[in-house]
């Protein structure tokens, strides 16, 4: 997703690009010194990027750089300035690092370990990227516009893309590398996803119960986050009903779910991702106004 386009002081921009460059190297470490060695693909424009490289020869960081480019004009209008700017910048750092480690050992041939760990620490660099106002890969910038287009969703698309990548591999290599590769994408997926989001990933709730002062007066002594009372009506009983709208964080849900059963067994409760947080307040643990 492309950033907002908004003014930033001088120390944002740097605290942006200093987060830039530490997520590109590590996404080059991950690849160089621990996937491309063991011959373990990662998805999108990295994996044929690897896939290019073992067939040529070349060094890798050579086709991460030159693949990404048309994909980074090509979503310069609709992506905006900024953004690309950013990704160009981690896609260059990315690129000159691999390039630099092409000749380093790597640091581990076993097959699990390089799996693991190159999964978990390419996650971590293109997580800090996305985090950061940035991208690492243009095959993401291709699902972004064929969306819009397309019956499709951004992680559809994605994933086709990637599950052809994966069985290219299985064909130019081997299908073990192929199913290796697959493994190493679901761990890197889900390490983009923690630093993305982060250990506190924010959660909306809906209650509907008759104790919905106690609860909410629970909510707020227990959990220090305040409520909102939303008018409702039972679609069959045609009762008068007040709901309770909160948001917290993925770390206290459980309590929250104990909390209300221990007030009302039979409450309602409704839960749902919440992609970001705007406003004074939450961050303070006082929830929703």
């Amino acid at each position: 997703m492309a950033a907002a386009q908004t003014k930033m002081s001088g120390t944002e921009l740097i605290k942006r690009f200093v987060l830039i460059t530490i997520g590109a190297m590590a996404m080059a470490v991950g690849l160089e010194l621990f996937l491309v060695p063991n011959t373990i693909l990662d998805g999108g424009v990295a994996g044929v990027s690897i896939i290019v490289s073992k067939l040529t020869g070349l060094p890798l960081g050579i086709f991460l750089f030159i693949i990404n480019l048309p994909f980074l004009f090509l979503g310069y209008r609709q992506l905006g300035k900024v953004f690309v700017i950013s990704t160009l910048y981690g896609i260059a750092v990315m690129s000159a690092t691999a390039g630099y480690l092409h000749h380093v050992e790597a640091v581990t041939d076993d097959h699990l370990l390089a799996v693991l760990f190159g999964g978990l620490i390419l996650g971590f660099g293109v997580g800090l990227v996305i985090r950061s106002g940035g991208a690492l890969d243009g095959s993401e910038i291709v699902a972004i516009l064929l969306s819009q287009k397309l019956h499709m969703s951004v992680g559809q698309i994605v994933m086709f893309i990637n599950v052809f990548i994966f069985a290219v591999a299985g064909f130019v290599f081997n299908w073990d590398a192929a199913m290796y590769s697959v493994f190493a994408y679901f761990i890197a997926f889900k390490t983009i996803d923690i630093v993305v989001e982060g250990l506190d990933e924010s959660k909306s709730v809906i209650i509907v119960s008759k104790k919905y002062s106690e609860i909410a007066e629970a909510i707020a002594e227990q959990l220090g986050h305040s409520s909102t009372f939303l008018a409702g009506k039972g679609s069959f009983s045609q009762q008068d009903l007040q709901v309770i709208y909160c948001v917290i964080t993925r770390l206290e849900l459980a309590r929250l779910k104990t909390l209300v059963q221990e007030i009302d067994p039979k409450a309602f409760i409704s839960i749902a991702n919440v992609a970001d947080v705007y406003g004074e307040g939450f961050r303070k643990k006082s929830g929703a106004h």
